[in-house]
């Protein structure tokens, strides 16, 4: 497990999981060699379980607290029944699963995610214990290391969220695990409407610009999107030593996204609004400064995407409210953006550089058309030296030191091709845009067969996942990079690729409608999108229209069912780990945010379960028996294959034991491929007519 550098890169930290638990071990970049700083005594329940101070010389890790005692037993007999009772407000949730179900099931969770909070000596293994054991949520030290943010969660546990929607006590304490500041108390989050937010603090955060300054956000409109205020959110600041009142950094009219610092203490603050679809971005130049507009754009729009600002350490910050990930480099009056570099012809990665006085931007470097180079972090001041990660379609990912004013790159590293037993027939492909019927225009890669040979039709397997807009036009751009080093691992379908079938892979399935309202036309719009893909591949000459199949993994083995029940257009489908019965998810599933009771013919219509009877091409249902993701429970999986059983279908029911969403052990990715191969092989290029039903 990787914790990661120090933040002036000296040294590597990361876990080291052994029988009887987990060392912390650091290695020291100059030398390569590497120790074990400290006992197998790390807690990793609920997180990564270390950071770095900015000292470079002493962490801030969890661990499992001395003398803990033995597990607690299951008791033999039941003290009683379980009662869940519920007062009244509503509580619209999503569905989940692996929750603790009863008091044992609490106990269990309190024995092992209790922890120890201790700072660390990175050269000595010296632990310095902070505070008193507790189920530690999240836990990061103040810059100058005098003070440590500490969120834990406390009982009683809720039976309808995971343990990140717990009740949690928020403290900053110092050193010696004193409380210098109790930030809030915040009930489970049970409540918090569909779209909205808790109502106190949240993304509680040190400015990494300052030695010790507690930020967090306040919501304005009691965390509920329907409620019409002038402002949604406020950003608040509070210094050490932490007493008084916080001051207010700026408010926002849209829900706060993200905010981060750069080394001279510009915060950059972003806000989004679900509805337009829109994002803004913000400057604050100093404490108690007025902010100054960024940006304001579609957040949908993939081509006039500015990028993100690059950090000391070569990342990018969160999006999505997080922490961050450190500071914003700045040189001079200019930080650096890196982005996807979305066009017509395909993603070409830049890097700009922004002025932050004149707003100005300035190209560094940009992908040529041949190649796919992203810029991995700035290396000198004027940006002239890039570290970048080079690929093309035959040359795998390597890392490349490139001299802008010389003209010059030198390799860092040498990884060799992972499959030179495919790469030809995963570099022989085409990246293709058509439209749909509607008139959006969609696009895709197809691979063609490894020893294919030209003008000859071949079975086709499309595999593909939905993605919902509210703007057509940013429906149509074009997502990807014909240039990419195609690697392939676990249980692919390119895998295919060697038994003779082209792959049409991630042919663009957008669900297109303003506002809320994609999903009341999904159906229809699903349907007309894969057979322009299909009809596109037809029309070049390489499908053979009757030996067509589909498949999908998720919210793409959902797409694959519906497919099948509402049209004739693929011989068979493989579905993986998928949902098909919507009202099992009656508050919202992927990007669907109305209720079931709100929509009702939204989700029956959705249902591929409720069309059990109009499926007639053989499917392939395969489901990791212990799936932890959210609305995919096994039982959809279950509940498809007895209603097509019942009604005469030719479908076939694989569990993979002990595998979650997506399948790790090396016999269930095997044996996955081989179902899938076998399934296709039998009902797709042999075109055997599935029995009983027509």
């Amino acid at each position: 497990m990787t914790i990661g550098f120090s933040p002036d890169g000296s040294r590597l930290a990361f876990a080291n999981v052994r029988e009887r638990g987990i060392e912390l071990w650091i290695a020291e970049v100059k030398t390569a060699q590497a120790r074990a700083a400290t006992a197998p005594a790390l807690n990793a329940a609920l997180d990564t379980p270390c950071e770095w101070l900015d000292s470079n010389t002493e962490l801030l890790c969890t661990f499992v607290p001395a003398g803990r005692s033995a597990e607690p037993a299951e008791p033999a007999v039941p003290a009683g029944p379980n009662v869940q009772e519920h007062s009244g407000k509503a509580a619209p949730v999503a569905t989940y699963e692996d929750l603790n179900k009863t008091p044992h099931d609490d106990d269990l969770f309190d024995h092992y995610a209790t922890s120890q909070v201790e700072f660390v000596d990175a050269i000595t293994g010296r632990r310095v214990p902070v505070g008193t054991p507790g189920l530690v949520d999240s836990f990061s030290a103040s810059p100058d290391g005098r003070f440590v943010l500490l969120a834990t969660l406390q009982r009683p546990f809720s039976r309808l969220l995971p343990a990140s929607g717990y009740p949690k006590h928020i403290v900053i304490l110092d050193r010696a695990g004193k409380t210098v500041r109790q930030l809030a108390d915040l009930p489970a989050a049970e409540h918090v409407p569909i779209l909205g937010v808790l109502t106190g603090p949240r993304g509680y955060r040190w400015n990494r610009a300052e030695p010790a300054t507690a930020v967090w956000i306040e919501a304005l409109d009691e965390g509920d999107p329907r409620n019409q205020v002038p402002f949604r959110d406020r950003i608040v600041a509070l210094r050490a030593p932490f007493t008084g009142e916080p001051a207010e950094m700026m408010k926002t009219e849209y829900r706060f996204r993200r905010i981060a610092w750069t080394e001279r203490g510009v915060a950059i603050v972003s806000e989004y609004d679900r509805p337009k679809r829109r994002t803004r971005t913000w400057l604050i130049d100093a404490p108690g400064a007025e902010a100054r507009k960024l940006w304001d754009r579609s957040d949908e729009d993939r081509y006039g995407d500015p990028g993100l600002p690059l950090t000391v350490t070569g990342t990018t910050p969160s999006p999505f409210g997080g922490g961050g990930d450190g500071l914003v480099m700045q040189r001079g009056d200019s930080i650096f953006l890196r982005g996807d570099g979305a066009s017509k012809d395909g993603d070409r990665p830049f890097l700009d550089r922004l002025d932050l006085k004149t707003l100005a931007t300035e190209r560094i470097h940009r992908s040529d058309e041949k190649s796919y180079e992203y810029v991995a972090h700035v290396l000198s001041d004027d940006a002239k030296t890039l570290l970048t990660r080079y690929e093309t379609r035959t040359n795998p990912p390597n890392y490349l030191v490139r001299d802008l004013r010389a003209g010059t790159a030198r390799a860092l590293t040498a990884f060799k091709d992972p499959h030179p037993q495919i790469t030809t027939a995963l570099a022989n492909r085409e990246f293709v845009t058509y439209e749909r019927k509607d008139g959006v225009t969609l696009s895709g890669t197809i691979y063609l067969p490894t020893n294919y040979q030209k003008s000859a039709r071949v079975p086709m397997y499309v595999w593909a996942y939905p993605r919902e807009f509210a703007d057509p036009g940013a429906a149509s751009q074009v997502v990807g990079s014909p240039n990419r080093f195609t690697a392939v691992s676990g249980a692919s379908h390119l895998l295919m690729l060697t038994q003779g079938y082209a792959i049409f892979d991630g042919p663009t399935m957008p669900i297109v409608g303003t506002g809320e309202t994609a999903n009341d036309t999904y159906v229809d719009q699903l349907v007309a999108s894969a057979q322009a893909a299909v009809d596109k591949a037809v029309d070049m000459g390489i499908a053979d229209r009757d030996r067509i199949g589909v498949g999908g993994h998720s919210y793409g083995a959902f797409m694959t069912a519906n497919l099948l029940a509402h049209s004739d257009i693929f011989r068979a489908g493989t579905a993986r780990s998928g949902a098909y019965n919507r009202t099992l998810t009656p508050f919202g599933f992927q990007n669907e945010r109305r209720t079931f009771w709100e929509v009702p013919q939204v989700y029956s219509k959705m249902s591929p379960f409720f069309y059990a009877d109009k499926i007639n091409e053989p499917i392939l249902l395969i489901h990791g028996e212990i799936d932890d993701n959210s609305g995919t429970f096994p039982i959809q999986s279950e509940r498809l294959f007895m209603a097509l059983k019942g009604h005469g279908a030719t479908v076939r029911y694989v569990t993979l034991p002990y595998e979650a969403h997506g399948y790790a052990a090396r016999e269930s990715i095997l044996h996955t491929v081989a179902e899938m191969l076998n399934w296709l092989e039998t009902y797709v290029k042999n075109g055997v007519k599935a029995k009983g039903k027509s």
